[in-house]
């Protein structure tokens, strides 16, 4: 730790101030003011410095957290409406959740430095399969209201045609009704929440959501909804709880064409609401449409298993406002521990736990019963609703003993058993309610009175070998350890992915996610024990509207993809509250994220392309056109700044004022925020609205393809459309996921990443990173012409190296080089986006001169080989890039028959001698 002299920044900033002279030296500059002078256009820069607290030492950041925490309350929470205590095993917390290895890896696109988290997501694909009774599952979405929004635009894409209408079980969770109710609105589909018994009609909807359990507890009659649906042509969409159908009939067996829910009391902490793993399964039909990434196994070039990504055309960048889903970012590492915990438990594992917590509601149930308490739920799992006239002085005295019950109103409680009960707990609340203690165990209520199951499961799960393989914790850190060898992560090297922003995740930014102050706070517990949390909160978005030079700021979109639709439907609600509603035209040039045009088409919003000059640049004539054909129905533009291509655009202020003259919006995309903290604020040159990225530029780690948190900052005439969520009693638009603050778990890491930089260490991160990767577009553009550059011949952040003309010379592509690059040591850089053929590069501010030198390296290196090609010294279909990457065991094998050597393959640079990585496939 810091000593109270030292200042965090030189920790987090790689270069130090001999880098940086050196580095001046190449692009020309004579000291730091004057290089971003030049690089940043001065119609955008700001003259005053950041509006927030100097920065804390290590030492006192960690202190004021642990003053937060200490306002929170960490109470016996039996609330439930999907969220449960649960038992993180320390196996896992130490060697997972706490190790740089699974936490700073990015998301496995490289399927060869991917093995090991692949592995993990395969493993918690399977383990959805089998306990929902379907055949295919993804690998993880945000939250279990956003997977209900995926199903319900699963079911509209593949449901009876002509049919606009969703119903939704009454008896399901309030906040996945209010997602269900944003995201259906837009689209133009009618939403209809009632009683599925009584109240649907299956023939004119395209499909129905059933909760089972239902929020209430209560068990309902799946088969014969399902029926109903089906005999119509309709299809049905299951919210269900994993832990519960370890013990219930799976929803497949049922015959739901769809089941969602969420994994987090799969040892996965409630941390005010997030991150947590959604799930969401289906029939084998329907896999091409299947929202969110998928595993698949495959095979290498040798013919050994190996596993990858599948179906990725349905990737946004691909099919933009095509595209079926904005999904971008998941929840990787919360599903690796949803997975694993399953794989620690295994079937006898789960099974106990399942069969204590149902075992705690049948006691309880029955001790209320005896004592004239009206227990309304008939069948249960879990959780029990009750009436009382004495609700309110209950859920008091409960409040006092450090419980937390549910208030469904002022005559009906809820009580949520979980993991962590215990019988002593189900005595307190006998208790509580006055009634006796029953000490003889119950009858389940999932039997007849014969004692024959009427929805219990009959089927074996998780009867894959590895959920019954690792049984002794050594065993389990050694799978766990070799799962994290086969993987490429940023504890290892550089991932100098353009558009990305992978840096340091700092050590001390991430010791507060395990505090129970923090972790163990469920999203609905009483405002009174959550001071601290939305203290810091409150001063998270406070300092982000700072940077960004808007008005406010929300944080509770959990991922890019739902900022920018925070961003977006902040946009619909203001022209709506105008009488302008028939805005709908959203221009988004052509370079942008695949992200935002789908995000526009699901915020209701058709999409129209603005071109970009051979530049890079918008065209801001195309622009102008444009926005004067759409005078009348312009919503909006998407702009990224600094743009996809790695330059600040001169025109970015004209073009703000074109729409703006237009009666439109600006949407400044956030992802390339950490070419701006410090110099420059969107709010302030023209946006209305942006989305920021705490997983780029606010250091939240990738967790190998999540979890992340995507903020929404609006400028003060679009406050009122900030996210809010009816179900809970919040102010402002719809909910954009489930819990009031998103991911506010991982918040600790922005906040204190901001704390220990302070305005002035902020800065400097901004500049190093500029200086870094111009530094990095100097080196190499004598050997890959850079593509795009500034009016000064800079770039920002970030730059993009052509390889087209090499791969037309040569036959060498651009997937050869990433692949070689990994024989180097080193995850590619961003390929083939936003322009086919080429290579983005993002080195950060955190990586020092001699990492980005060994990139350097490694690249002039890879170029002298592609020259060896380009002269016939080795043939074009049998050389080190394209037989890259090579396996340690293509290397030790008997027979050797390419044209160069095993050390050219494995040692192309003698550094590599020390530290090899080798790919596993």
């Amino acid at each position: 730790m810091n000593s109270s002299g030292d200042v965090f920044a030189t920790r987090h900033i790689g270069s130090s101030s001999a880098d940086v002279d050196l580095m001046l030296s190449v692009v020309g500059a004579a000291d730091l003011d004057e290089f971003i002078a030049r690089v940043v256009p001065a119609s955008i820069r700001s003259n005053d410095d950041l509006a927030i607290p100097a920065a804390l030492t290590e030492v006192d950041a960690i202190c004021r957290l642990r003053e937060l925490a200490g306002r929170n309350v960490v109470a016996t929470s039996l609330i439930g409406t999907g969220y449960y205590g649960t038992v993180m095993p320390p196996v896992l917390q130490r060697n997972v959740l706490e190790n740089p290895a699974w936490y700073t890896a990015y998301t496995p696109y490289q399927p060869e430095i991917s093995q090991g988290r692949l592995e993990a997501l395969l493993n918690f694909q399977t383990m959805v399969c089998d306990l929902t009774g379907l055949e295919l599952a993804n690998a993880s979405l945000l939250d279990e209201a956003t997977a209900a929004a995926e199903a319900m635009a699963l079911a509209h894409r593949m449901g009876p045609k002509g049919r606009e209408t969703f119903f939704v079980d009454v008896d399901t969770h309030p906040q996945t009704v209010a997602v269900l109710r944003t995201r259906a609105e837009p689209v133009g589909i009618s939403l209809i929440v009632g009683d599925p018994a009584t109240e649907l009609n299956a023939a004119e909807v395209f499909g129905a959501l059933v909760s089972y359990p239902g929020s209430s507890g209560e068990i309902c009659d799946v088969a014969g909804v399902v029926g109903q649906l089906h005999a119509a042509d309709a299809l049905a969409v299951v919210a269900t709880d994993l832990l519960a159908l370890v013990l219930l009939e799976s929803p497949g067996r049922l015959g739901a064409d769809i089941a969602v829910g969420s994994t987090q009391r799969f040892g996965v902490p409630m941390g005010f609401g997030g991150p947590h793993a959604a799930f969401l399964a289906t029939r084998e039909r329907f896999a091409r449409s299947l929202p969110g990434r998928l595993v698949g196994v495959s095979s290498d070039s040798a013919g050994q298993r190996a596993l990858r990504l599948a179906l990725q055309t349905r990737e946004q960048h691909i099919r933009r406002e095509k595209a079926t889903s904005n999904i971008c970012t998941a929840q990787v590492l919360l599903a690796v521990l949803a997975g694993l915990y399953a794989t620690w438990h295994g079937p006898d594992g789960l099974r106990r736990i399942a069969g204590e917590v149902h075992s705690h509601a049948n006691r309880f149930a029955a001790a209320l019963r005896d004592g004239g308490v009206e227990v309304v739920t008939t069948r249960w799992f879990d959780t029990l609703t009750i009436r009382t006239d004495q609700a309110r002085g209950v859920w008091d005295a409960a409040r006092r003993e450090g419980i937390n019950l549910r208030l469904v109103d002022e005559a009906t409680l809820g009580v949520s058993f979980d993991e962590t009960s215990t019988d002593e707990l189900v005595d307190r609340l006998c208790k509580l309610f006055g009634v006796a203690v029953v000490t003889t165990p119950a009858a389940s209520p999932l039997t007849d009175g014969n004692g024959v199951a009427v929805v219990r499961r009959s089927d074996e799960v998780l009867t894959h070998p590895v959920f019954s393989t690792y049984r002794s914790e050594h065993a389990m850190l050694r799978y766990l350890r070799r799962l994290a060898d086969m993987d490429l992560a940023m504890d290892r090297t550089m991932i100098p992915l353009g558009s990305c922003t992978m840096k340091l995740n700092a050590t001390t930014e991430m010791l507060a996610i395990t505090w129970p102050e923090f972790a163990n706070i469920h999203p609905h517990a009483p405002d009174d024990q959550t001071v601290g949390y939305r203290e810091m909160i409150g001063e998270l978005e406070t300092w982000l509207a700072e940077c960004t030079g808007y008005a406010a700021v929300s944080l509770q979109p959990n991922a890019g993809s739902q900022g920018e639709f925070a961003g977006l439907m902040a946009i619909r609600g203001y022209h709506a509250s105008r009488d302008e509603a028939h805005r709908t035209v959203c221009l988004i040039p052509s370079s942008a994220h695949g992200t935002n045009a789908a995000s526009a088409v699901m915020a209701g919003m058709s999409v129209v392309v603005v071109t970009c000059d051979e530049d890079g640049n918008v065209d801001v004539a195309d622009l102008r056109a444009k926005a004067e054909a759409n005078r009348d129905q312009l919503a909006a533009v998407m702009v990224t700044y600094p743009s996809t291509h790695g330059v600040f655009e001169t025109a970015i202020t004209e073009i703000c004022d074109v729409v703006h003259e237009h009666g439109g919006q600006v949407y400044v995309d956030g992802a390339n925020l950490n070419a701006l903290v410090g110099l420059a604020r969107p709010g302030r040159f023209g946006g209305d609205v942006s989305h920021l990225n705490l997983h780029k530029t606010f250091c939240i780690p990738h967790g190998g393809g999540g979890p992340g948190v995507g903020p929404v900052a609006v400028g003060e005439h679009l406050r009122p459309f900030l996210p809010g969520n009816p179900a809970l009693n919040q102010s402002g638009s719809g909910a954009v996921s489930a819990a009031p603050f998103g991911s506010a778990g991982i918040l600790p890491i922005s906040w204190a990443y901001i704390a220990l930089m302070g305005p002035d260490g902020l800065r400097q991160a901004t500049v190093r990173a500029i200086l870094h990767a111009n530094y990095l577009a100097r080196r190499l553009d004598p050997h890959y012409p850079v593509l795009y550059r500034g009016e000064h011949g800079d770039v920002a952040h970030e730059c993009i190296i052509d390889l087209r003309p090499l791969t037309k010379a040569t036959g060498v592509t651009v997937e050869d080089v990433a692949k070689r690059l990994i024989d180097y040591g080193f995850h590619a850089p961003t390929m083939s986006f936003p322009v086919a053929g080429t290579l983005m590069i993002e080195p950060t501010e955190s990586e020092g001169l001699a990492e980005l030198d060994r990139f350097v390296d490694a690249m002039i290196a890879i170029g002298s080989e592609i020259d060896r090609v380009a002269d016939g010294t080795w043939p074009a279909d049998d050389n080190p890039l394209v037989n890259a990457p090579h396996t340690a065991a293509a290397l030790t094998a008997d027979d050797w028959n390419h044209p160069y050597s095993r050390s050219t393959a494995c040692y192309p640079l003698d550094g590599l001698r020390n530290a090899k990585y080798f790919a596993p496939v």
